[in-house]
């Protein structure tokens, strides 16, 4: 191993530990499925590592990380992904789920909601609203003008509240389904922001 490669790994494996959940919260909103976002977060990790002595230091870590772990997707899940078949709505309804308790409906009601939305306004809210990253840096990621950013964003929000108001009109509400927990609220906060 390089003496630069030395120097540099410390430094790569404390930022990779501190961003990690968020490359789990990311990886998960673009495979929609647990297993495999931990196999893609796992398989970017490595290529982080192998890439070590890329990266370059000060600059933003957790920018270069996204990218790493985006690019990854991309190459691989988007490719197997076309070789399987996804279940339509009605025989996801008909898959078997555990109970849950009232407080995990509302989340629930919107990840299923989320998930209806095209990868890539998925992909750009979860990069804004889950990594905490700021736009210029979703723009390094992505590889493209802050304004693209900023209007994909706006693409995808829209789309979303027009998923959630058609969701709302098309069932009747109960008084206790829908309440504003802590977390529901921050979430909606996030995504408005």
């Amino acid at each position: 191993m390089s003496r630069t490669l030395q120097v540099k790994m410390p430094s790569i494996e404390n930022d990779l530990l501190a961003c990690l959940p968020d490359l789990r919260a990311y990886a998960r909103s673009l495979t929609r499925n647990k297993h495999d976002a931990d196999d893609l977060v796992q398989d970017a990790i490595v290529r982080m590592l192998n890439s070590a002595d890329r990266y370059q230091p000060g600059t933003n870590f957790k920018a270069w990380a996204f990218t790493i772990l985006r690019n990854r997707f991309l190459n691989e899940f988007v490719a197997k992904r076309r070789l399987t078949r996804e279940m339509d709505d009605g025989e996801m309804e008909r898959v078997p789920v555990s109970a849950r308790q009232e407080e995990g409906l509302e989340l629930s009601d919107f990840q299923r909601i989320f998930h209806r939305l095209p990868e890539d306004h998925r992909s750009i809210l979860a990069l804004i609203a889950g990594s905490g990253l700021p736009y210029e840096d979703v723009a390094r990621v992505l590889n493209c003008a802050v304004g693209t950013v900023k209007s994909r964003v706006h693409r995808a929000r829209t789309a979303l509240f027009a998923l959630l108001e058609e969701e709302q009109s098309s069932q009747p509400v109960s008084p206790h389904r829908f309440h504003r927990s802590s977390s529901s609220a921050d979430t909606r906060q996030r995504l408005a922001s």
